[in-house]
């Protein structure tokens, strides 16, 4: 029998990510968050809008792979993650400045 883990609010998000191109999408009501591997978007829905108290309009969620990278001649390991892009009811922002 598996053992099922239990996971916290707060444990489904990891970090937001602010990148220029998640900053450009600040300004069309879309925040992106880094999240857990095994996070689905209605567990993100709710988890956000207990935590930040804001309406979730759509998830949209990709997936990173693990990939090589070649520093100095040598070949390094990228891991992979998964992220979230959320969009915002009109109106409504999160401040990513304040912690939770």
């Amino acid at each position: 029998m598996l053992k099922m883990e239990k996971i916290h609010l707060f444990d489904k998000i990891l970090s937001p990510l602010l990148t220029e191109k998640s900053t450009n999408l600040s300004e069309q009501n879309k925040i992106v968050f880094k999240v857990h591997k095994n996070a689905n978007k209605q567990n993100l829905k709710s988890n956000i809008e207990k935590i930040f108290k804001v309406n979730v309009t759509k998830i949209n969620i990709i997936n990173k792979q693990n990939r090589t990278k070649l520093t100095r001649g040598k070949k390094v390991k990228v891991s992979g993650f998964k992220k979230a892009i959320i969009t915002l009811k009109k109106g409504q922002t999160i401040d990513l400045t304040t912690g939770i």
